[in-house]
């Protein structure tokens, strides 16, 4: 496998590893200790809601954590599309997923997060998203299948 190829699925990977940790049935939570590791300490997170706010990746954790013990206690992420540009050290990648809220509310978000590569490793240097609407929906284009 070339250097190129390589690159691009260490960034599939992390980003399965995202949602993944993301994702819990009840009785348990988000695993943080996995979402975290592929982050840079001071990464930046722009959840949705507006106005838009920065989070830290603690606070983050903490509120998602919370969630999960009171009015989220099941909810799933799955990848159902991926666009990526990755130039040496840098890349950005756009992912479309849709979440299922306690086993019955879907939605779809698109995720864009920035990555750098350090010391041969990819992690999240900052991450922001936004939920389709009907006034603002997905393209089909990064709709596809990743």
């Amino acid at each position: 496998m070339d250097a190129a190829a390589a690159d691009e699925r260490a960034i599939v990977e992390l980003i399965e590893r995202q949602f993944a940790s993301m994702s819990w049935s009840p009785g348990s939570g988000p695993d943080v200790a996995a979402f975290k590791s592929d982050f840079l300490a001071a990464a930046s997170l722009f959840p949705a809601a507006r106005p838009v706010a920065r989070r830290s990746l603690e606070e983050f954790c903490t509120r998602m954590s919370d969630l999960a013990r009171t009015s989220l206690p099941s909810f799933d992420e799955q990848v159902i599309g991926t666009d990526m540009r990755i130039f040496g050290s840098v890349a950005v990648a756009v992912v479309v997923c849709e979440s299922t809220e306690n086993g019955l509310e879907k939605g779809r978000n698109v995720e864009m997060m920035l990555l750098v590569k350090d010391g041969g490793r990819w992690r999240i240097a900052a991450q922001a998203w936004d939920r389709e609407t009907a006034e603002n929906p997905i393209p089909p284009a990064l709709a596809s299948p990743a």
